[in-house]
């Protein structure tokens, strides 16, 4: 069995980062920023949920868990027409990406087989594709891959210490284990993480630890901000201040330098200057589109318009 690879980064020294005066921090993320990448580019992802609702897991922020009471219905499986139609328009907005969500534990052998469908057909748009379908079991990376398969997302989180607050339908290593059968097949890996969930700052960064000290780190790093969604266990948690959440995003940068680091949840409920903000931080990827799988998010023009005032082009 291979050797651990040596850790990198300690958790005592990411919460020393997070702790800097905020202008040190961002200078500091700027700086890695334009080592690394086009400061003016922003990559733009567009994310479909191909089947919605009814999930057995107890993610204490999902709305699509079947045991707590949301508005979000149960939908089967899009058929590949519709989710070619998603993928051709999203494109025609300027989408390079298209991410395709699952609810569900993990898929059986028959999910798979649609959604490799799925993605093959949108590989043929000339898009990257992404899937997040949950846990893999052995030989499901390699059908994706065979697919056409670009990136596969299987968020962590948060920190090791803080998941069973959030989860207990399955454990950390069970996220850990499908990483490493995604980097097996050679499939790149998207894979970041909420915060705002209630957790400390140190918390927050033990989840940045664990991201950056993966061999080798995510390509991309979604970084998401709880949406509160009424019925979720996590609905009236204590908002997480804006200016924390731009923190962690220059952390994150620093901290993994080469990756895409994403805007992804809850940037429908922040604010112009905050995105800017985060931009700076070192942030070139969002979501682009008006939905979430199941939570809103800004429309297209919306964000063209930001683009344009700040100067920024899509990638």
């Amino acid at each position: 069995m291979p050797s651990s690879p040596a850790i990198k980064w300690q958790v005592e020294a990411i919460q020393k980062l997070l702790d800097l005066p905020f202008a040190d921090l961002l200078f500091q993320a700027q700086t890695v920023h334009r080592t690394y990448h086009d400061a003016n580019a922003v990559q733009r992802s567009t994310l479909i949920s191909v089947k919605t609702g009814g999930c057995s897991e107890d993610c204490a922020y999902c709305p699509q868990a079947a045991r707590y009471h949301t508005s979000v219905e149960n939908q089967a499986m899009l058929s590949c027409e519709e989710v070619v139609a998603a993928a051709t328009a999203a494109k025609a907005n300027g989408a390079t990406r298209f991410c395709m969500g699952a609810a569900w534990r993990g898929p059986k052998q028959r999910d798979i087989e649609q959604v490799t469908a799925m993605i093959t057909a949108v590989k043929a748009l000339n898009m990257e594709t992404c899937a997040t379908l949950g846990i893999l079991k052995p030989g499901q990376a390699e059908q994706l891959k065979q697919a056409g398969l670009d990136y596969y997302n299987h968020n962590l989180d948060t920190s090791p210490e803080f998941y069973a607050e959030i989860i207990t339908t399955r454990d950390y290593q069970d996220r850990l284990n499908t990483l490493a059968a995604v980097r097996q097949a050679d499939i790149h890996v998207c894979c970041g993480g909420i915060v705002g969930m209630g957790e400390s700052r140190i918390a927050r960064a033990g989840l940045i630890a664990q991201l950056a000290n993966l061999d080798p780190y995510p390509e991309s790093v979604p970084i998401n901000n709880l949406v509160q969604v009424e019925g979720t266990p996590l609905h009236g948690t204590a908002e997480l201040d804006p200016l924390e959440f731009v923190r962690t995003v220059a952390v994150a940068r620093i901290t993994m330098p080469k990756a895409m680091v994403r805007l992804s949840a809850g940037r429908q409920q922040m604010s112009e200057a905050v995105q800017a903000l985060c931009f700076l931080a070192g942030a070139n990827s969002i979501f682009y589109g008006e939905k979430l799988l199941t939570t809103d998010n800004p429309d297209t023009e919306k964000d063209q318009i930001l683009f344009d005032k700040l100067g920024l082009h899509a990638l």
